[in-house]
């Protein structure tokens, strides 16, 4: 893999992960929210969206050292990259964790019905 391709797959998987990250946010936390707590926006939102706050905070910062890597402006710098990669590592397979318990059939089975989860448009 050249670099040019190395840059440019960090800078897909960001791409990516936002766009996985608002069609959650826009079309099934809001249908989730109707029940359970995790999926709560507003001013008091649930762990999960400050989750994906946290992760996109990161994430912009990450984006932008990998653009300015792939334009030339910056020599990429392996610990460099590390240290912005670590900014919301965490934060992320946490999150990642707790979506998988959140959404997990026994969980979901304590707000919704068989035909409850059949019935949404996903």
């Amino acid at each position: 893999m050249s670099l040019r391709q190395f840059l440019s797959t960090g800078i897909q998987f960001c791409r990516h992960l936002a766009a996985h990250h608002g069609i959650e946010e826009q079309h099934f936390f809001p249908i989730l929210a109707r029940k359970m707590p995790e999926f709560k926006q507003g001013k008091n939102a649930a762990e999960l969206l400050r989750q994906h706050e946290a992760i996109h905070n990161g994430m912009d910062v990450f984006e932008d050292y990998l653009n300015k890597c792939l334009s030339g402006e910056t020599e990429l710098d392996l610990r460099v990259l590390k240290e912005k990669m670590d900014t919301w590592g965490d934060v992320l397979w946490k999150h990642l964790d707790q979506e998988v318990v959140t959404l997990g059939a026994e969980n979901m089975r304590k707000y919704w019905t068989l035909d409850e989860m059949r019935r949404m448009p996903m």
